[in-house]
């Protein structure tokens, strides 16, 4: 039963820390927590439903085309509420209440167009499994942690291995030394926002698979619950995401097992709760450093 929970907890945990990515990404560059990140892994489930079940366009290109849909529905985001903040040198409360009020609207206008009720998604997967040293590893769990551990690669490899990504780590660490160096700083931004929606979008098409199911408010506490497990890695931190995720993840299994399940979202938020008080930077953030 131990190994079994562990299993369901790394597979969970891998879509925590493709969501909790999203949180990283942005707050890396523009120092900002976005609560619209939530809503926006919905809309990346509900649109690859419509893709997928209501056009009959296929797996992988309505998985290709919610990943794209729900990057531009970033990129808005960012284009309509935030950069006219930016612009007028509104203090960063005004764009954390923005954020709020979008993921607000977000959700209100899935529930307009698609209904609020829940809908079956297809497990793309099958049920089958393989049993390891006397637990049972689902094909679903198997592929959730493969495809997550592929895209983590990917924007690793973006970040770190790219001129854009060289871009971003400039804009991350000085904006305006950025721009005086040529970089177009508002493009970084939305290509960071891009970036956020894309994998929220395959974090959204894999748990809705995982759990078959998909209604227009399941990004609240998935949100809330990726948002601990960036905070706990430190927030700003890729490495930290995912190894964020996967304790989240596992934690909420282990609540499962031992408290019951009535008692598996409030783990994420005692484990938020005791970083903050014991270690405010997270695994592996850092302090910030001011010189005068």
């Amino acid at each position: 039963m131990l190994l079994q929970q562990i299993f369901n907890g790394l597979a969970l945990g891998m879509g925590y820390a493709l969501i909790a990515v999203g949180y990283s990404l942005v707050f890396g560059i523009l120092r900002l927590v976005n609560f619209s990140h939530g809503s926006v892994y919905a809309f990346g489930a509900e649109i690859a439903m419509v893709f997928i079940v209501s056009m009959r366009l296929g797996i992988i290109p309505g998985i290709l085309l919610s990943m794209l849909f729900t990057g531009i529905l970033g990129i808005l985001i960012d284009k309509a509420a935030l950069e006219p903040l930016r612009k007028k040198g509104s203090p960063p409360i005004a764009s954390l209440i923005t954020t709020i009020g979008i993921s607000n609207i977000v959700t209100n206008l899935l529930i307009i167009f698609l209904g609020s009720e829940k809908r079956n998604f297809p497990n793309f997967f099958g049920h089958s499994g393989i049993h390891l040293l006397g637990g049972t590893v689902s094909m679903t769990q198997i592929m959730m942690c493969v495809i997550s551990v592929i895209l983590m690669l990917i924007l690793v490899f973006i970040v770190f291995r790219t001129k854009i990504g060289l871009a971003m780590r400039a804009s991350q660490q000085n904006a305006k030394a950025a721009r005086m160096m040529g970089i177009d700083v508002n493009f970084v931004i939305r290509f960071t926002f891009f970036l956020a929606g894309v994998s929220a979008a395959l974090a959204g098409v894999l748990i809705a698979g995982y759990y078959e199911i998909v209604y227009p408010n399941m990004g609240f506490m998935a949100g809330l619950k990726a948002f601990s497990a960036a905070v706990l890695g430190g927030i700003g931190s890729l490495p930290g995401a995912i190894l964020g995720g996967l304790i989240i993840g596992n934690a909420e299994s282990m609540a499962v097992m031992f408290l019951g399940s009535t008692y598996r979202d409030s783990v994420a938020f005692i484990i938020l709760i005791l970083v903050l008080i014991l270690r405010p930077n997270g695994l592996f953030g850092r302090k910030g450093i001011t010189k005068v």
